[in-house]
């Protein structure tokens, strides 16, 4: 089995309460650390990559991206998806073709750019280009941008979800979405949900897959969490 395809199988046939849960490294050191602690695969955090090769989220040139990706990818064994932003304004068969030469087996594709909501249908018809170029070789996880651009009705962010998933997309992520807005977008989305949690604080893993969550991501938050460790050996050391 591809690395692709096992990736694709760790989304499906998921008890509630057991979500796959993807940490994400922000270079080579952070993906061993946390491939050696079991995950059995990974998923980068774009504003995570953006903050260890010193960019504002949301500036990394695509070369910087993709790059970071290839070193993350060759450093662990387990499968490793790749946040890529909006796509960076690529045609879809260059971008899968920058992805797979990563080394990565899925992706994060946002709706979004500079901060604004791009026509759901539009998008769509994007994602079936990047699904048609990539066949099977690529897990693409659609995410919607509804919640963090503003928009609180959960029905707009089902209305992208269902138009994604008919463009081919393998799983939606309604970034930012409340917990108690889960099940409602759990009953009305078609396949796998992406949910994010926030280290120490919210619901866990498990209990946002008791919400519906099929997987569990954490964006920055890790690397927020280590830079604040960081921060208090430091200042230990300065005494």
């Amino acid at each position: 089995m591809s690395k692709a395809a096992a990736f694709r199988a760790l989304h499906h046939g998921r008890a509630p309460g057991d979500p796959l849960v993807l940490p994400g490294p922000w270079d080579a050191a952070s993906a061993r650390v946390l491939a050696e602690a079991g995950f059995p695969a990974l998923a980068t955090p774009s504003a995570g990559v953006a903050a260890a090769l010193g960019f504002e989220d949301g500036s990394t040139p695509a070369g910087e991206m993709f790059a970071a990706v290839a070193r993350i990818a060759r450093a662990v064994d387990v499968p490793v998806s790749a946040d890529v932003e909006d796509g960076y304004g690529l045609a879809p068969g260059e971008l899968v073709e920058r992805l797979l030469a990563a080394g990565a087996v899925g992706c994060n594709l946002e709706d979004s750019t500079g901060g604004v909501l791009k026509d759901p249908r539009e998008h769509a018809e994007w994602l079936a280009e990047v699904r048609a170029a990539a066949g099977d070789r690529l897990f693409v996880n659609a995410r919607i941008d509804t919640f963090v651009r503003g928009v609180a009705d959960p029905d707009r962010a089902l209305e992208r979800a269902a138009l994604y998933v008919a463009a081919g997309a393998d799983c939606v992520y309604p970034i930012g979405a409340p917990a108690d807005v889960v099940p409602l977008l759990r009953a009305g989305i078609q396949g796998p949900l992406n949910v994010v949690a926030r280290p120490g604080e919210g619901p866990s893993p498990a209990e946002l897959g008791e919400l519906g969550a099929t997987r569990v991501t954490f964006g920055p938050g890790l690397l927020r969490r280590v830079e604040g460790a960081l921060r208090e050996i430091a200042a230990g050391l300065t005494k």
